[in-house]
Order: structure tokens, then C-alpha cells, then sequence
């Protein structure tokens, strides 16, 4: 181990060599946003490996549903795990697991293999996101967490909306499995840095409470089971969903109970909800990334099925969003510590709003750039809101509940994307039927504006084509206009945060002093 990474104590982390900071940066960011890259980067890439392992589309999204399941029950055991084994030592772990992990999705040939390996994906990446949060808040003085947090969120926010830009070229110029290849050169950079550059934490014996971590796994378990496959199966008229949600409510009361009972070493503190300022910044935060992921299923229904896009060009058109966030993250990043914070949230709250206000006017006439300009102020808004709630979040935390903080932030923020896709996937297909609906009883052959159309067409009623195109368009025109109202739904979900920033407190950081890094 090197003098450097083990000399360098978390309470002098305003006095970090610049050089090493900025390794130690690029080893736990480059970590992260890898992990978070793989939530979305095999999404376009469904159908190749549908078609190549021979599977239905309900059982390949498998391959989805595996990762973020077993990366959501993992994650609060990140504070247990870096009390034991140390923040560096876990990290190295978790990012050789991840990238052996990802080799090995690459090389499958069946769907319970690379399920499997998705599996052992998501167990060893869970912890990184809550990892890097925790080193890069404590690489920083409290006064100047506002630029840790905006490159912590540069790579939490960039990932998942570069994920679908980077997966569709891939897969189209190579093959769907580089979508697993591009993390091994990404995880060696990382774990190299990080046996050279990163500082360790101290060791300390702590007790697991394995029954609070079985019952908080099946609750979560349970839960992402009925968010992704409950708008494939009708929801409650599924069996499946029934049996799920029963065991979602009976896990989380009895594991509510558990924590509460008074039980010594609980899997987490519930005390850390007691704390405003992290509450309303993780509350905030599950809203947010349930617009941002419900905004981005919506966008490629939009090009690829609507606008018969190709995928090359919808990932290229989603690409600025991603951009606006790293633009916003650097704004952020100079702002804070001279704007208040809240200011900073109210305005990334109205950049958002008016992208998905804009969204909602979409029609199948819609140009390319009013395809992009709303996403890049979605872009700059996510990076005004995320910053500042992440130093919010832990503020007012002291540093030997952050890991355990960190854990349950990123967990909470998961279910909320999850929600987010589940949420914009069933209310699309609702509204599309009650379009279809609606539409199809003026899609008669006495309707003049129905003749009129088909004669522009060179078709007549009795044309035995006139029925295909009139349902094709009937549907194509139920499906924007269901958009519209879902975009709108989105919008009101962050006009309802609105009113949680007053809750928000800007206290004076908690400065208490922690243990030397240990060798």
C-alpha cells in the first residue's frame, strides 16, 4: 500500500495534495459511473439479445429487472461492509466483482446465465455509488462539499442518460455484449487508482443484523418485482402482483417493527430520518429520478416507433441531456457557497419544469430541435437540483452515519426511478387505450375528414388498405397524445416537491472530528 493513500487523514481533507485528489476523483468517479452507465446502457440492446438468446421480450427484461433488484437490496449493507473491511478495501472489491461480473455477462449464451451474472453485477456495484459519495464528501472541507457533491453527481446523473447513447452505438457498430466489454478498461483504471490514491477508513467490529437485512431485501425485492413487471401483466389482475405486493406490505411492517423494536445494531440507524435536512434532500431526490427516468422510457417510444428514428440517431438525440448536466454540474459547482442553495434548487425545479411542460406540446410533426432543447434544460435543471440536495442530505449528518446515510440515499433514489418507469410505462399504455378509443369513433367511413384524408392518400372507404392506415395512424396519434398527459403528470410531480424546500435548513455543517485513516 502506498504512504500516499494511507497518510492522508479524512479530517485534514482540505490539505489534500491537489494532484492526489484528483486521482482519487477519477478512481471512485470512473467506478461510479460505470455502475450506473450499466442501469441503462443495455436497454436499447433488449432486442439484439433477445433475438441472439432466443427469448421472449417479457423474459429479457430480465436482464433489467436482475440488476436493479440485486443492487437495491445490497446497497444498505454498504455501512456495514465499510466498517469491517475499510472504504478503499471495499471499493477495490466491489469494482474487481463488478468487473468480472461484466466480462461474464459479455461471454453468456443463454438467458439464466447472463440473468445470473447480472445478478452478481448488481451485488458487487451496489455499493459504489454510496462509496464514492462518502469518500468524495469526506475529500472535502464542509464548506466546499458543493463541488464534491457537483462531480459526485456529474457521474450519478451522466451515467444513466449516456447509458442509452453509448449502448445503441455499440450494439449497432459491434455487438450488444461491448455494452458489458467497455467496463473492464474503466474498472482497471479505477482499481489501480484506487490501491495507489485512495484513503482508507478505519476498521471497526460491528454486529450484522441479518434479520433486518432479509426482511428489508424481500420488501425491496418485492417491490421492484411489482414496479417492473406489473404494466407487462395488467398489474392486479396477475396473480404474480398480488403475491408480491402482500409480500412487499408483511416484509416492510414486520422490518419497520424490527428497527423500531429497540433491536442493538439494527441494519441502519432510523434516526438518520430524524435529520430535516436529509429526509426532505432524499425525498426530493426519488421525485426527481422518477421524472428523469420517466422522461427518458418516453423518448425513444417517441423517435424510434413514432418517428421511425433509427437508433444511432435517437441516442445522439438524447445525448445533449446529458451534456446540459455536465455544463450544469460545473455552474453548480462554482455557485456553491455563494447562492443559497435552496435558490439554486427552486431554479433547477423551473428549468425541469418547463422541459417537461415543453415535452407535453409534442405532436408527430415535432423537429429535431424541439427534440432537444427541452432535454437540455432538463439537463442543467437535474444538475441545480441534485448538487445541492446531496449537501443538504449531509450537512447536518455526522461522519459516522454518513456511509449508512449514503447507503439509504441511493437506495430511496433507486425505487424512485424504478417508480418512474413503472409509473410513465402504465399510464402510457392506459391513456393510449382510452385514446384508441376515443379517436377510433370518429374513424368512421361516413366522417367526411376521414374521406378527405383518404383521398390525399389516394385511397377510398372501401379500400381494403384504408382500415390498416387509418389504425395505424389512430394509434400512432393516441400514443403522442397519451405522451403529452404523462409529461404533464411529470411536471406536477415537481410542482409538489416545490413546497418540501422550506423544510430544508441551512445549518452549519457538522464538523466533528474523525479518526485518523488507519495503514
Amino acid at each position: 500500500m502506498s504512504a500516499t493513500a494511507a497518510t492522508i487523514p479524512v479530517s485534514d481533507a482540505g490539505t489534500v495534495p491537489v494532484v492526489n485528489r484528483i486521482m482519487v476523483i477519477i478512481a471512485v468517479m470512473s467506478a461510479t459511473m460505470m455502475q450506473m452507465l450499466d442501469t441503462t446502457i443495455v436497454n436499447v440492446a433488449l432486442p439484439q439479445m433477445q433475438g441472439q438468446l432466443g427469448t421472449t421480450s417479457s423474459e429479457i427484461s430480465w436482464v433489467l429487472t436482475s440488476y436493479i433488484v440485486a443492487s437495491s437490496i445490497f446497497m444498505p449493507l454498504t455501512g456495514y461492509f465499510t466498517d469491517r473491511l475499510g472504504q478503499r478495501r471495499y471499493l477495490i472489491i466491489a469494482t474487481v466483482g463488478f468487473v468480472v461480473a461484466s466480462v461474464l455477462c459479455g461471454i453468456s449464451f443463454s438467458l439464466s446465465e447472463i440473468v445470473l451474472f447480472r445478478i452478481a453485477q448488481g451485488l458487487a456495484g451496489a455499493a459504489l455509488a454510496p462509496l464514492s459519495q462518502t469518500i468524495m464528501t469526506a475529500l472535502y472541507k464542509p464548506e466546499e462539499r458543493g463541488k464534491a457533491m457537483a462531480v459526485w453527481g456529474l457521474g450519478v446523473m451522466f451515467g444513466p442518460v449516456l447509458g442509452p447513447t453509448l449502448g445503441g452505438w455499440l450494439t449497432e457498430m459491434v455487438s450488444w455484449r461491448w455494452t458489458f466489454f467497455i467496463n473492464v478498461p474503466v474498472g482497471i483504471v479505477s482499481i489501480l487508482l484506487a490501491i495507489k490514491y485512495v484513503p482508507d477508513s478505519p476498521k471497526r467490529e460491528r454486529t450484522m443484523d441479518w434479520t433486518g437485512f432479509v426482511l428489508l431485501g424481500l420488501a425491496v425485492g418485492a417491490l421492484q418485482f411489482v414496479l417492473d413487471r406489473g404494466s407487462k401483466v395488467d398489474w392486479f389482475e396477475a396473480d404474480e402482483i398480488v403475491f408480491a405486493t402482500m409480500l412487499f406490505v408483511i416484509s416492510l411492517g414486520l422490518f419497520l417493527r424490527h428497527i423500531t423494536s429497540g433491536v442493538d445494531h439494527p441494519i441502519f440507524n432510523p434516526r438518520i430520518f430524524l435529520d430535516a435536512n436529509f429526509t426532505m434532500a432524499t425525498i426530493i431526490a426519488m421525485a426527481l429520478s422518477l421524472g428523469m427516468f420517466g422522461s427518458m422510457i418516453l423518448q425513444p417510444i417517441l423517435m424510434e416507433s413514432l418517428l421511425d428514428y433509427p437508433i444511432s440517431t435517437t441516442g445522439l438525440l438524447m445525448a445533449p441531456r446529458g451534456l446540459a448536466v455536465g455544463f450544469g454540474m460545473l455552474i453548480v459547482g462554482r455557485l456553491s457557497g455563494r447562492v443559497d442553495p435552496r435558490l439554486l434548487v427552486f431554479t433547477g425545479m423551473a428549468l425541469s419544469l418547463t422541459g417537461a411542460l415543453a415535452m407535453s406540446t409534442y405532436t408527430l410533426e415535432v423537429d429535431t430541435w424541439a427534440l432537444v432543447w427541452p432535454g437540455l434544460l432538463q439537463g442543467i435543471g437535474i444538475a441545480l437540483i441534485m448538487v445541492p440536495l446531496s449537501v443538504f442530505a449531509y450537512t447536518t449528518l455526522g461522519r459516522d452515519r454518513m456511509a449508512e446515510a449514503a447507503g439509504m440515499n441511493n437506495l430511496i433514489r433507486n425505487l424512485g426511478s424504478s417508480m418512474g418507469i413503472s409509473f410513465a410505462a402504465t399510464l402510457f399504455s392506459r391513456y393510449t387505450q382510452q385514446g384508441w378509443q376515443q379517436l377510433g369513433a370518429y374513424a368512421n367511413p361516413y366522417n367526411p375528414a376521414v374521406q378527405e384524408y383518404l383521398a390525399r392518400l389516394h385511397l377510398t372507404v372501401n379500400d381494403p388498405l384504408s382500415s390498416m392506415v387509418l389504425a395505424r395512424e389512430i394509434g400512432m396519434q393516441a400514443a403522442v397524445a397519451s405522451m403529452s398527459k404523462v409529461y404533464l403528470w411529470i411536471a406536477a410531480s415537481l410542482v409538489c416537491m416545490v413546497p418540501i424546500v422550506f423544510f430544508m435548513r441551512a445549518a452549519k455543517p457538522n464538523n466533528n472530528t474523525p479518526p485518523p485513516i488507519s495503514e
